[in-house]
């Protein structure tokens, strides 16, 4: 099973879907659709970034995981201080 879920997150549409997720984030937020402070423009970003973030690490590439990994957290810090925000 274990083999069948790494060989999954090899394959190369994981890759394009994480992609596809980030890009639409940023084109959206550049046509004022979504805005970078906002849930879903954050959820996109996180989710996006988590995918290449371990397809990177499955595939050895240190400098694109570092960069997944700072917009995994940079996306989950603003997702979880909008949950603040609403909490208080």
């Amino acid at each position: 099973m274990l083999d069948s879920v790494i060989e999954l997150a090899h394959r190369e549409l994981v890759a394009y879907f994480g992609m596809i997720m980030i890009l639409s984030a940023f084109l959206l937020e550049t046509r004022d659709i979504l805005h970078s402070k906002e849930r879903p423009y954050l959820i996109l970003m996180a989710l996006g970034s988590g995918l290449l973030a371990v397809r990177a690490y499955l595939i050895d590439e240190w400098a694109f995981f570092i960069l997944e990994v700072a917009w995994f957290a940079a996306a989950a810090l603003g997702l979880w201080s909008l949950g603040n925000a609403l909490r208080k």
